[in-house]
This record gives C-alpha cells, sequence and structure tokens, in this order.
C-alpha cells in the first residue's frame, strides 16, 4: 500500500512540474515582450501607424486595398511590401522638408501635415495671389521655386489642390468658385513645372472650391485660412 502511495504522490509532483514550467515559460516571454517594447524605434512606429491607416491587409508580400482619396475615388490593390516602402520614402520626406523650410526661414509662410496620403504643404492665397486674382505674387513665386528646386527629383507624385471660402465670387472670367480653385491650382503646377523643373508625368492639378474647409467658414479669420492651396506629396503614384 505504502509503494501505490508512493507511485500517487510522484506522478502528482511530475503533473504540479509541468504547470510551474509553463509559468515560467510565460513571465519569461512577458519580460521579452517587455523590453521589445522598452527600446521600440519611435519613427518606425509611426510608420507602421501609418501604414495601419486605411489598408486592411498587413503581411508582407500580400495584397492590401487602401481606399483612395483622390478627387477620382475608388480603390485600388498594390503589393503590401511595396507600400511599406513608400512610406517610408514619405516620412524621409517630411523630415527633409522640415528641415529644409527652417533652413529657408520659411516656417511662418507655409503648414505641414503628414496622414495616410502623403505630406501636405498648405500655401495661403494671401501669399500667393490678390485677392480674387490668378496672377502669383513675385514673393509667391520666389517660394514656390524653392519648393519646386527641392521637390524636384525626391517625390513619386505631386497634387495641386486649390481652395477657397464660401462666399460668392462677383462677376469674373471664373464664374464661381470652383472656376477659381481650379485655374489657382493649374496655375501653381504649371509655375512648378516650368520654373522649378518638376516632371510634368507625375503632377496633377484639381480645383475644390469652397467644398474641403480646414476651419468652418464663419469668420475673416476662418476664412481667410480656408483659401489656399495644397502641394499634397502624395506616398505612391496616381493612377492611370
Amino acid at each position: 500500500m505504502a509503494r501505490k502511495k508512493r507511485r500517487k504522490e510522484e506522478k502528482g509532483g511530475a503533473g504540479w512540474l509541468a504547470t510551474y514550467g509553463d509559468m515560467v515559460t510565460l513571465l519569461l516571454t512577458f519580460f521579452v515582450l517587455l523590453f521589445a517594447f522598452s527600446s521600440i524605434d519611435v519613427e518606425k512606429f509611426k510608420k507602421m501607424m501609418v501604414s495601419f491607416q486605411g489598408a486592411l491587409g498587413v503581411l508582407d508580400g500580400g495584397k492590401s486595398l487602401q481606399e483612395d482619396p483622390l478627387p477620382y475615388g475608388g480603390s485600388s490593390g498594390y503589393d503590401a511590401g511595396e507600400e511599406r516602402r513608400q512610406t517610408q520614402s514619405t516620412f524621409q520626406v517630411d523630415r527633409e522638408l522640415r528641415s529644409f523650410l527652417k533652413d529657408q526661414e520659411m516656417e511662418q509662410d507655409v503648414s505641414v501635415i503628414v496622414d495616410q496620403r502623403g505630406v501636405t504643404v498648405s500655401l495661403s492665397d494671401q501669399l500667393l495671389f490678390p485677392l480674387g486674382g490668378v496672377d502669383i505674387r513675385p514673393e509667391g513665386k520666389r517660394l514656390l521655386a524653392k519648393l519646386g528646386e527641392f521637390l524636384k527629383g525626391r517625390i513619386p507624385a505631386l497634387a495641386v489642390e486649390g481652395h477657397t471660402d464660401d462666399r460668392p465670387l462677383r462677376g469674373g472670367p471664373y464664374r464661381d468658385n470652383w472656376g477659381l480653385s481650379a485655374i489657382r491650382a493649374a496655375i501653381v503646377a504649371s509655375y512648378l513645372v516650368d520654373a522649378a523643373g518638376i516632371s510634368p508625368s507625375i503632377v496633377q492639378a484639381v480645383g475644390y472650391g469652397p467644398f474641403r474647409p480646414v476651419v468652418p467658414n464663419d469668420s475673416d479669420e476662418n476664412r481667410s485660412r480656408n483659401r489656399r492651396v495644397d502641394l499634397v506629396i502624395l506616398s505612391k503614384y496616381p493612377k492611370q
């Protein structure tokens, strides 16, 4: 009887050791995970977050669908590994662009935003055009020339987007804000191609009128912020 009792105790002891071993393994895994988070690369984390925004697939070499926010709408499929490389290029352009603007003392003239589309450089219409006009001011030409020289050869695609406030036009050849925003975008795009040498094959121009404001059109100050031209450095080539 004593021998049988010892055998039962040995079997029970073996089971307890297996549970203990599992617990130790889980604790080790947990601490390894904590160590990995403590040494995370901030830039890589940002790139990862941007790649997740609007993306459904995350596996290397797989296909991912992302909603295309360009005015043409729709969605397109592309290789997930390719998108990751383009996202890295976007962040590199963002860092170099901010450094360039600081060196040129142009930080007060433009604002820079990064999202899943790419890098948006926003220029106020007061800097570029007279009120209701389409002839680029001399200071606007100097700014565009410097930006164009910096962007030339660095970017995969550029969308020039014109915006206005909600006040209707009073006469003039452009009829309404749609026409004014479109012609301003086209003029800026043409200047970047002609004066700065950006390839026309990667440039597109579009006017949005008053329908994509950054702030509500409820004051003169807000309306002046909404009157702008955005240079959107796209993170991937536009659809053909």
